[in-house]
């Protein structure tokens, strides 16, 4: 699992933010490959990864996405080496190059392909923290915003840590992680991932949102002046699995 590499490096200090998140998504047939994608991410995978990682770990299963069916892991990184590093660290685990050996030595493949996406914090964003778990498994909105520019990309980064988050915290929605991708596709983009309750509460937020006055506003004065910024390249719905420590 993974592609990023055997690089080494001292994970940071414990004081640290986490500064970095890979995103890795697994895109899947119908059949026998979503469970046993499970069964190695619960049994394998994160007990492997709990002796090694202390960042978050949050574990993800499309509702609605382009494709069908999908799982997204979102793990957090103090630094690049620290990610870089991960997998060797795991296959240093007891047991866990077996393990992915069994889940790979199936007579069907294990999934169609991955994708690894590399994500820096922005400023702005939160910590995630790994506290007690919901009592349900909450629904994660996974939205990606393409800019034209560099530029651009800054002045949406501007726009969200001013008046944004502010409007956003009002009508319900508190986004766990702002993010620019610094290796994967559709650059340069900002890329975030919300919580909600249940597919009712997402609705409700987001009407709320693009009805409050004051969005309207500070987003016809970002359109005139910088253009348009954002465009949206992806909007994908998941829930988070029973075993994914952040749920």
């Amino acid at each position: 699992m993974g592609t990023l590499g055997a690089a080494g490096g001292a994970a940071a200090g414990p004081d640290e933010k986490t500064r970095f998140y890979t995103l890795e998504t697994f895109f899947l047939k119908n059949g026998d490959q979503p469970g046993r994608l499970n069964d190695f991410l619960s049994k394998a995978f994160l007990p492997a990864a709990r002796k090694v990682h202390a960042g978050p770990m949050i574990f993800l299963e499309a509702l609605v996405a382009a494709h069908m069916p999908q799982f997204v892991t979102v793990m957090g990184f103090k630094s690049a080496a620290e990610a870089l590093s991960l997998w060797t660290r795991l296959h240093q685990q007891e047991g866990y190059s077996e393990a992915v050996g069994r889940w790979e030595s199936e007579p069907n493949a294990p999934y169609e392909h991955t994708s690894l996406t590399l994500l820096e914090a922005a400023d702005y964003s939160p910590e995630i923290r790994i506290a007690e778990p919901a009592k349900a498994p909450r629904v994660f909105e996974l939205r990606v915003y393409h800019s034209p520019t560099w530029r651009q990309l800054t002045a949406l980064h501007e726009r969200f840590s001013g008046p944004e988050i502010r409007i956003f915290h009002r009508c319900g929605i508190h986004p766990l992680l702002y993010a620019s991708t610094l290796f994967g596709a559709n650059l340069p983009n900002l890329t975030y991932l919300i919580p909600f309750d249940d597919l009712a509460a997402r609705e409700k937020a987001w009407n709320t949102f693009m009805g409050d006055a004051e969005w309207l506003k500070v987003r016809k004065e970002s359109t005139e002046k910088h253009g348009q910024i954002a465009s949206v390249i992806q909007v994908a719905l998941y829930r988070a699995t029973p075993y994914s420590p952040v749920r």
